[in-house]
């Protein structure tokens, strides 16, 4: 069985990020009285008291620009929620945020949409994956929220 794994932000986005955000606005931190937001650095859940920052990424935007791809007006930004300071990153590999509906929207190496599937349970994000990279075309997957459209993270080809 393959495994898929959940790619954080890169560090060097993140250290970016953490200054100004993908809209060219400067990051500001808050506390977060309690907890819940999904951090984007370490792809878990904060917890009450934590310093956070929400802020505008664009990760198709920044894929494309290390691989020489051009998404087109498949680039987009929206909100994710980041550490305001360093951490230490995910702990595990397990799949993160699979317990509500999300979808997998599917890109090919040149940036553009292929498509979408959405996950209802936990146990359907494998199934969803092998669907998506059976395509020789996709060459990663976004996991978003179904309530917000917000990128939750990249899952790349295995």
């Amino acid at each position: 069985m393959t495994t898929y794994r959940a790619r954080p932000l890169e560090p060097t986005a993140l250290a970016e990020l953490r200054v100004s955000d993908d809209a060219a606005r400067p990051t500001t931190a808050f506390t977060d009285p309690e907890g819940g937001a999904p951090l984007r650095c370490c792809l878990r859940r904060s917890a009450p008291g934590e310093r956070v920052a929400l802020v505008s990424y664009a990760p198709l935007r920044r894929w494309a620009a290390a691989t020489g791809a051009d998404p087109g007006a498949y680039d987009e930004q929206g909100p994710v929620f980041i550490h305001a300071g360093e951490c230490a990153g995910p702990d595990g590999d397990a799949l993160p945020f699979t317990g509500a509906h999300r979808t997998l929207r599917r890109y090919s190496a040149d940036g553009r949409i292929l498509g979408g599937r959405l996950v209802e349970a936990p146990d359907g994000f494998a199934p969803a994956f092998a669907e998506a990279f059976a395509d020789p075309e996709v060459a990663l997957v976004h996991v978003r929220a179904v309530e917000y459209g917000c990128f939750l993270y990249e899952v790349r080809r295995p």
